[in-house]
């Protein structure tokens, strides 16, 4: 019984952050993209510029499930049930979230600014930051985001020694080149679904990389307690002790490890200077886990 209400509440999760990524780039799209002349990366990059040549004679939304609901659907058969289906709902909110906009009588942003040259370049930033933000919500939880991930995961099958990154290199390559021909050969589209790109494979990482973040130290010295003292009282972190032998004095030390987060780096480099017998080196952890505060 415990089993069956851990999957269910692990279902619901799984759904909500589906409902909640695919509301969040698909309002960026409506926003930001779908009206200013620039294309995303990847397929749904294919299925704007393929809007933008039918000139609306089929909805955004309908082209884009078109370009990706095939692939989806393969990667459910083939690959990964559960995740393909995620991936469906996913899409299906994306989609027609732009269309929830236009129900509500929302203003895209060209059009509430007048459409002034400048303003697609703010545009694509705006895009790149909410639509990056969605990704990684996708790709944190489901460590997949769109049609892209799914041709990598299909290939992947089929010819598994293949380089998965050069696949996502040409979608994203093609689209770019694409554009140039598709408006006008002009380069500011070009130059915007590049910015578009670089902004939200950064929002991505960083994403990836979670809000609880730390710099670990590695502090050797060869008077541990005072000095690991005086970082678990000022820091208020914890502090690991351990034995190491330093090769060049031939002599046995102390290396004190601890982690602390960014606001705390001048502290702890004044602390360390306060001892000129230690050697220190640190670097940045990606995520934190457990007891990252010392208890008082």
């Amino acid at each position: 019984m415990f089993m069956n209400q851990k999957t269910v509440k692990s279902l619901i999760a799984d759904l909500f952050y589906a409902i909640v990524a695919g509301l969040i780039v698909g309002t960026a799209y409506f926003f930001f993209q779908n009206s200013n002349g620039f294309a995303p990366g990847g397929v749904g990059g294919l299925a704007t510029i393929t809007h933008y040549l039918l000139k609306d004679r089929v909805a955004w939304s309908v082209l884009m499930l078109s370009f990706n609901l095939p692939i989806f659907v393969l990667l459910t058969a083939l690959v990964n049930r559960k995740l393909g289906l995620i991936l469906v709902l996913y899409m299906f909110v994306q989609s027609f979230t732009p269309d929830l906009w236009t129900l509500l009588g929302a203003t895209p942003y060209c059009l509430a600014n007048n459409a002034e040259d400048f303003n697609i370049v703010f545009a694509c930033i705006a895009t790149g930051v909410i639509s990056g933000f969605g990704f990684s919500v996708m790709l944190k939880r489901f460590g997949a985001s769109g049609g892209t991930y799914g041709i990598s995961a299909l290939l992947r099958r089929a010819k598994p020694d293949m380089n998965i990154a050069v696949v996502s290199f040409i979608m994203d390559a093609s689209v770019v080149f694409i554009a140039f021909f598709v408006y006008g050969m002009k380069i500011t589209p070009v130059i915007c679904t590049l910015l578009n790109l670089f902004i939200a494979n950064v929002i991505v990482d960083n994403g990836l990389s979670g809000l609880k973040s730390g710099y670990k130290f590695e502090i050797i010295t060869a008077n541990p307690n005072e000095l690991a003292q005086e970082l678990m009282e000022k820091m208020k972190h914890g502090v690991t002790r351990i034995k190491v032998h330093g090769m060049y004095s031939d002599t046995d030390k102390c290396m004190l490890v601890c982690i602390v987060n960014k606001r705390q780096i001048g502290d702890m480099m004044r602390i360390l200077k306060s001892h000129p017998d230690t050697f220190a080196c640190f670097e940045k952890v990606s995520e934190v886990f457990g007891n990252f505060k010392r208890k008082v």
